[in-house]
């Protein structure tokens, strides 16, 4: 009996990232800033590449609060555990390029909440998912759980910057608490994705070692566009790809 392979998929984009297009939201948060939803993420380095406007990114990690300014051709990234606030000071746009098949558009990112709701789960994510669609009632459920996050968020960045880390420790232990049923599910995609583009390249100097770079054979060329315009991300309005082996959008983000 002669099996029949499964058509491969299209490789995935240089080193298996993920990538959106945001344009961070203008509304005014409780400390009279403009922006998106605090947060981090677990496993993931993310990056900003600027491409119009003007704003910051504020971070929180180990090292005490920033507040990065952003301009056309600026490059800001910030490695897991740290977490960061988009500001719009102006038409702020920016493309986000995201580690480990675009995880974090996949799960990997937990909101700055209070500390109530982050120690129950179940309240946690009803308030951390989004109903579906781009209408007025999604635009309200954002811009409250944005609230939320930023409610929380300025409690870390006080004690952080009056020189307690306390807090700041506190929510990425929280926030390791409420991922961690998905780590199975994210093990399954790091190894597809990241792990498996890091493997071929192995087999393929392998190949060039040995003389016989046969796999050149296979060299063609993709494209895509964005399969959905102006949705809800956690820090702004989002252009999303769905790429087969990369970005992998999820309901409620």
């Amino acid at each position: 009996m002669v099996s029949t392979p499964e058509p491969a998929l299209p490789r995935p984009l240089p080193g298996a990232i993920g990538l959106s297009h945001l344009s961070a939201y203008d509304w005014e948060a409780a400390d009279g800033v403009c922006g998106g939803s605090p947060h981090l993420h677990l496993v993931c380095t993310e990056a900003y590449v600027v491409t119009g406007g003007r704003g910051a990114v504020q971070t929180l990690s180990p090292d005490g609060y920033r507040d990065i300014p952003l301009e056309p051709g600026a490059v800001a990234w910030f490695t897991p555990g740290t977490v960061h606030r988009m500001v719009q000071g102006g038409d702020l746009r920016i493309t986000v390029l995201m580690q480990n098949s675009g995880l974090p558009e996949a799960g990997d990112a937990v909101f700055t909440f209070p500390p109530d709701v982050l120690a129950d789960p179940e309240r946690y994510a009803a308030l951390a998912t989004l109903p579906s669609g781009t209408g007025a009632e999604v635009e309200q459920a954002a811009r409250g759980r944005r609230d939320l996050a930023v409610e929380g968020y300025l409690g870390l960045r006080e004690a952080l910057v009056a020189g307690d880390s306390g807090p700041y420790a506190e929510f990425q232990r929280a926030a390791a608490r409420l991922v961690r049923e998905k780590v199975p599910r994210w093990r399954e995609l790091w190894r597809a994705g990241a792990l498996a583009t890091a493997e071929r390249t192995g087999a393929q100097l392998d190949a060039l070692l040995a003389g016989e770079p046969s796999y050149l054979g296979e060299a063609t060329t993709y494209e895509t566009a964005p399969t959905r315009l102006g949705g809800f991300g956690m820090c702004g309005r989002r252009d999303e790809y769905n790429l087969p082996g990369t970005t992998l959008p999820y309901g409620g983000e």
